[in-house]
């Protein structure tokens, strides 16, 4: 039979409409049979903790204290290696230097580097930044899409095919193929939007070579920039913005995902890649976007940002599901972890207000403020919760990217950059570690049923 070449297959027909009913009908589960069963879902427990699956000495995210034998919420604290976030931020900051590289290096050895350390390891991670030849031509500028993600996983699987050894997990060989990607994420990220914006969106094509005496935040914003140039705190800023978005504990979803597929035993392109899609979820790492959408969609409904009554009313309409998108959702408030404030959204809100100066946004700045101020009192007037809730990272960070003139199509790659740490970290301490393959259970709540032969269907 000749192949159908007019067959649009993207197309959802009536055959798949109706036989999308019988998949939903016949795959709903009663939710009460969670709590008969005592299931976990999410593997979160009733009261939203996380279920220990696993140890980690890569970060702990600490959010509350024993008192008296109680479990009691408290400020919330980020650790790298049993380092501070805040204290490791304030020492770079303190001396003008870039903090990523030296993050990376504490993630993936245990200890902050010595001044030679840390001079050799970013000259290593300089030399590593260059991809393979024709790579760009050949692969990044070959079918480009709207979503950076997608195209960051498939430059990474294609990297496989240039690896002669890809499917060796030897500690020395996974180390080397994890500080290679580290060093590539913001080429790779950056390239990859460059030939969307030339051959969708009409642009011009400029691609630049990174520098390598230039940190990791500064490549980024002169590849990204037709003119290479940058101020210095902006590269400061998205430095800072790596760096607390480098890890956050084993237990988020990309990051259990690397753990997951790393235990099957497969090679580091494939479960980059499959942290990579989970990363790529709205619910995960495509979280600022939709703070920035809300705010836009604030700004337009509001013709006067300084009128408090105005902007509570717009907080309360988001929750009544009458504003926006109508989830009932205030975006960037709240923590599946942290419940007075999350660390890193309080290093950071200091610097978007120097920076929103710079950019003269000071306004806009003042709005993010008042929200910051007003959504967590509305929330606990309008919900019942088991704890606080706080600005958390996501809040600030994609007003930061829009300051830094960061297309939207690159907030979430610019999130894998930084992440790709934290992932290599996990994926080396499993396999060091290495058990068994992780498998947990599902409880069947499906009736045995009798098998009937075609003709009695």
């Amino acid at each position: 039979m000749p192949i159908d070449k007019t067959i649009d297959y993207s197309e959802i027909t009536p055959e798949i409409m109706e036989l999308t009913k019988r998949c939903i009908s016949d795959n709903q589960i009663d939710p009460e049979l969670y709590t008969k069963y005592a299931v976990n879902r999410g593997l979160r427990d009733l009261n939203g903790n996380g279920v220990l699956t696993g140890l980690t000495e890569i970060s702990e995210i600490r959010s509350s204290k024993t008192v008296d034998g109680k479990k009691m919420p408290c400020e919330g604290k980020l650790f790298y290696r049993g380092v501070d976030v805040e204290e490791i931020v304030k020492g770079f900051v303190r001396e003008k230097r870039y903090g990523f590289e030296e993050t990376v290096y504490l993630l993936l050895f245990g200890s902050l580097p010595n001044r030679k350390e840390l001079s050799e390891f970013t000259a290593l991670l300089a030399r590593y930044r260059s991809l393979p030849t024709n790579f760009v031509r050949d692969v990044i500028l070959k079918a480009p899409n709207a979503d950076m993600m997608n195209t960051l996983a498939r430059s990474v699987l294609t990297l496989y095919s240039y690896d002669a050894r890809a499917t060796d997990n030897s500690i020395e060989n996974v180390l080397r193929q994890c500080l290679q990607l580290i060093a590539l994420f913001p080429m790779l990220s950056v390239y990859g939007y460059q030939a969307y914006s030339h051959y969708v969106l009409d642009q011009s094509l400029i691609i630049h070579n990174p520098i390598p005496e230039l940190s990791t935040a500064e490549n980024l914003l002169h590849i990204l920039r037709p003119d290479g140039k940058y101020t210095e705190l902006e590269a400061r800023i998205l430095d800072l913005a790596l760096v607390l978005h480098a890890e956050h504990g084993g237990g988020n979803n990309s990051t259990f995902t690397m753990h997951v597929v790393t235990s099957s035993g497969t090679d580091t392109y494939s479960a980059v890649a499959a942290s990579l899609a989970s990363l790529k979820g709205p619910k995960h790492g495509g979280a600022n976007i939709k703070v920035m959408q809300m705010f836009e969609d604030m700004k337009e409904k509001l013709p006067d940002w300084h009128d408090d009554e105005a902007i509570q009313a717009y907080l309360r309409a988001l929750l009544h599901k009458e504003a926006f998108d109508k989830a009932g959702l205030i975006y960037g408030m709240g923590h599946a972890v942290y419940s007075l404030s999350d660390p890193r959204a309080n290093v950071f809100k200091n610097f978007v207000e120097m920076l929103a100066e710079e950019k003269g946004r000071h306004e806009e700045y003042e709005l993010y403020a008042k929200v910051a101020d007003y959504a967590p009192k509305i929330i606990a007037q309008e919900r019942k919760i088991y704890k606080g809730v706080s600005p958390n990272i996501d809040f600030y960070s994609g007003f930061v990217y829009s300051m830094l003139d960061l297309p939207l199509e690159l907030y979430t790659p610019i999130f894998a950059v930084s992440r790709i740490a934290g992932w290599s970290a996990h994926r080396i301490e499993e396999l060091v570690n290495a058990g068994k393959i992780i498998r947990p259970s599902y409880k069947s709540v499906k009736p045995e049923t009798p098998y009937k032969p075609l003709a009695e269907r």
